[in-house]
C-alpha cells in the first residue's frame, strides 16, 4: 500500500512521521472553495476537494494507494477563524480566543484506489480549546514572534502559545493539524491496516 499526504504542512509530516507511517508527499495547490457555513461541514469539504485533486494527478496507479487530504480549521462561536491576514487581523483573532474557550475542526478525508475501485471516506475530529486570559503586552509579545501568521486562528498550541493554553478537551493531535489515531482507526474500517496486510 502506497500512502500519499497531500499537503505541504510540516506539522501534518510530523505527525504522520511521528506513528512511523512511510508516505509521499504531493501538495494539493488549488483553490480552496468553501460551499458550506457549519465549521465541521467545511473541513470535511476541502479536505475532500484536495484528496480529489491529487487522484486527478494521478491518473494511472501500479499499486493501492491511500491519500490523505486535511484541513484544520479554528472556530470561535461557530465564527471561522483562518490564517491572519496582518497583524491587526492577529490581534483581533487572539484578542477573541483570549480568556476563552474555541473549538478546532480537522477534517480529513481518505480516497482508497484499488485497481478499478475507489473509495471516498470523510470525517471530522473536534477539539475545545480553552485559553488563559491575555494581557495587551501578552498578546503583542506573542504576535511580534511572528508565529501566529501561518496558522488558523492565529496560533499554534505546540509553539510559544502553548504558556497560554489553561486545557484542551479532545485529540492534542487534532489542533496541531492532524488527527493520526482517528486516522489509523477509520482506515482499519476501510480494512486498512498501516501495520499489517492490507
Amino acid at each position: 500500500m502506497k500512502y500519499i499526504l497531500a499537503s505541504a504542512s510540516p506539522r501534518r509530516r510530523e505527525l504522520l512521521e511521528q506513528i512511523g507511517l512511510e508516505f509521499e508527499i504531493i501538495p494539493a495547490c488549488g483553490e480552496e472553495v468553501i460551499q458550506y457555513e457549519r465549521p465541521e461541514e467545511v473541513v470535511m469539504d476541502l479536505s475532500r476537494q484536495k484528496a480529489e485533486e491529487i487522484v486527478k494527478k494521478r491518473t494511472e496507479i501500479t499499486i493501492p494507494e491511500v491519500i490523505i487530504g486535511a484541513d484544520t480549521v479554528v472556530a470561535y462561536k461557530d465564527t471561522i477563524l483562518g490564517k491572519p491576514k496582518d497583524k491587526g487581523d492577529a490581534y483581533r483573532m487572539i484578542s477573541l480566543l483570549q480568556g476563552n474557550s474555541h473549538k478546532v475542526y480537522t477534517g480529513v478525508t481518505l480516497i482508497l484506489r484499488s485497481g478499478e475501485k475507489t473509495t471516498v471516506h470523510s470525517f471530522f475530529e473536534e477539539t475545545k480549546v480553552t485559553m488563559y486570559p491575555m494581557s495587551e503586552a501578552e498578546r503583542e509579545w506573542y504576535i511580534d514572534t511572528k508565529e501566529p501568521f501561518d496558522k488558523a486562528g492565529g496560533y499554534g498550541i505546540q509553539g510559544k502559545c502553548a504558556i497560554f493554553i489553561e486545557k484542551i478537551s479532545g485529540d492534542y493531535n487534532n489542533v496541531v493539524g492532524l488527527p493520526v489515531a482517528r486516522i489509523y482507526q477509520e482506515l482499519l474500517k476501510l480494512g486498512v491496516d498501516i501495520y499489517g496486510e492490507s
